[in-house]
């Protein structure tokens, strides 16, 4: 362990300056929303001619530290001069402290802790620079400092990257979709249809055209134990069931036997906000599995439309805004019932077609989850680092820098 201990005051300064947003023209104006979790740079930028009321001056080497929900982690290292919300605390290191080190330590879990434990209000909990200034650190020299920020710089670029290109397969998947659903994969001439142009040989069909049975779900209480796992909202992601957070249910043979889910089943998100209304993902691996009341199963005629395709179908962008119309809306909710998904329109080509657009998205989907695979590895990396480094249970010269080095460039480059 260090010999001695620093606090946050020591290593930076809270520079309160504020300015009238009308006095810097177009400059560079950053947000909260300008700032994600956990990340050391920001994603965007505003104007200053966007904005009103006073806000804080930072120049370049200034770390901007989120205050308010304080939970949320967000700081970021400004590579320029601009101001930012009030809600951004500006510290400045001292002289002698590395700025890509400070930004590090007020991303540190035992900062985190610190700084959560500091908040006050319900509503907006808040923490504050005098709470925060006292965090204690073990005291590096600057030599030291600067290794240790460029070790967790050198994992975060690797994250960084590795997000770039998880980006850029999303992207490539939309452009795909929207291709394949109009265009399909044999060159015919299109048509136009209620839905938008088709190829001329493609049907457009409704989903009850198609369908064997569309079943509301269970409406019982789950539980942390039981005999059956039962499917919610929050098993669906990307058009996939994922078996986490499960609750359990208990039931007779004959309810497990009627709400029993099956290979190449689609659940159907028919109640709760807008922004998630509307979504489906595709069984693969039933486990024994049932589904919640707010779930709708879908089963497919097989010989006449295959799920993966409809599934696909289904979660293209243009499809969910679509949908979206369908909804009856109240107050923070909206719903979807089965009968006006059986009404849900959609462009039909014959089955060996069918199979080979799904193929194509399917290749697309394997890369960006191996992609968020090698993200995840490199989070828990990246957060084990700073805790380890920050807190001096390992020290810069007990790690094997060559190797922790290729090691981030192997994750991005597989």
């Amino acid at each position: 362990m260090a010999e001695s201990t620093v606090r946050l005051a020591d290593l930076c300064d809270f520079i309160g300056v504020q300015v009238d947003p009308a006095s810097r023209g177009d400059g560079v104006y950053v947000g909260l929303e300008h700032v994600a979790s956990g990340r050391f740079t920001r994603i965007g930028e505003g104007k200053a001619s966007d904005v009103q009321s006073a806000k804080y001056v930072f120049q370049a080497g200034d770390v901007l530290y989120g205050k308010l929900r304080p939970y949320l982690d967000k700081a970021v290292l400004a590579p320029a001069s601009g101001i930012c919300t009030t809600e951004l605390l500006v510290l400045r290191p001292k002289e002698g402290v590395d700025p890509r080190f400070l930004v590090g330590v007020v991303h540190a879990p035992c900062f985190l802790e610190h700084a959560v434990a500091g908040t006050t209000g319900v509503q907006h909990p808040r923490t504050s620079w005098n709470h925060i200034r006292d965090f204690e650190l073990p005291a590096f020299k600057p030599d030291e400092q600067t290794t240790i920020a460029s070790i967790l710089w050198e994992v975060h670029d690797a994250i960084m990257a590795n997000e770039g290109t998880i980006e850029a397969g999303a992207n490539l998947k939309r452009a795909a979709m929207r291709a394949l659903f109009t265009k399909g994969l044999r060159g015919e001439a299109q048509k136009e249809t209620e839905i938008g142009p088709v190829p001329e040989s493609w049907d457009v069909v409704s989903i009850g055209s198609v369908a064997t049975n569309t079943q509301y779900g269970l409406s019982v209480r789950g539980q942390t134990s039981g005999a059956y796992p039962i499917l919610r909202m929050n098993c669906q992601e990307d058009g996939k069931v994922h078996y986490r957070n499960l609750q359990f249910v208990d039931l007779d043979n004959v309810t497990f036997g009627s709400f029993r889910l099956q290979p190449g089943d689609l659940l159907f998100n028919r109640t709760n906000s807008i922004e998630l209304v509307g979504r489906m993902a595709m069984v693969e691996d039933a486990r024994d599995a049932v589904f919640a009341s707010y779930l709708v199963r879908v089963s497919l005629d097989d010989a006449r439309c295959l799920p993966a395709y409809l599934n696909y179908f289904m979660n293209w962008p243009k499809t969910q805004d679509d949908i979206k119309r369908l909804a009856s809306r109240a107050v923070g909710q909206a719903n979807i019932n089965a009968s006006k998904l059986r009404t849900v329109l959609f462009p039909l080509p014959t089955l060996d077609e069918q199979r080979e657009i799904a193929a194509a998205l399917d290749a697309i989907d394997r890369k960006i989850d191996l992609h968020r695979r090698k993200r995840a590895v490199l989070d828990d990396l990246f957060r084990a680092l700073l805790h380890k480094l920050m807190t001096g249970e390992i020290r810069v010269a007990d790690l094997d820098l060559p190797a922790l080095a290729a090691r981030s460039k192997a994750e991005v480059a597989a």
